[in-house]
């Protein structure tokens, strides 16, 4: 198929090591589900109780589609439903929401330091999120760290 030839064709050019070319495999992202974890996670931080038309009005989607998509999280194990409709994130969709929030947090205030307004790098940091490989992030989260340090400053 054509992602096999493509992978043969920059193993043969690049000259990839065994380890090279596993990390390139591209990144799997489920930018909807991270979108919706990462929602419930930001609305639950207020200490409120976290309800479907919640996320709807959060997103800007329909509450049918919130509720589609919440079925499938629910089926997945990664979100639990009360009898009153409550939604709480289980240990796993904690986990991704963490991460999705870690790596927004971050990207926004990286593009802001770069003369970013906060509006625009919040709405792409938003984009950029779900692309990154976890290695590219955390060099990127890396790299900003010790520049808050003062590790590029010339002396």
């Amino acid at each position: 198929n054509r992602e096999e030839a493509e992978t043969a064709t920059k193993k043969i050019y690049f000259q990839l090591s065994e380890e090279e070319e596993s990390a390139m495999k591209p990144y799997e992202s489920h930018e909807s589900e991270e979108n919706y974890l990462e929602a419930i996670l930001m609305l639950s931080l207020d200490h409120r109780k976290v309800r479907a038309i919640d996320i709807a009005n959060m997103l800007g989607f329909s509450k049918p589609s919130v509720s589609i998509a919440l079925k499938r999280l629910k089926e997945e194990g990664k979100v639990e439903v009360d009898e009153k409709g409550s939604l709480t994130l289980t240990e796993h969709g904690l986990s991704i929401a963490q991460s999705t929030y870690e790596k927004h947090t971050v990207l926004t205030d990286v593009l802001v330091a770069l003369g970013v307004n906060a509006y625009t790098a919040s709405q792409d940091a938003c984009r950029m999120e779900h692309v990154l490989s976890p290695e590219s992030f955390g060099k990127i989260k890396d790299f900003y760290a010790k520049w808050k340090e003062g590790a590029y400053n010339k002396k």
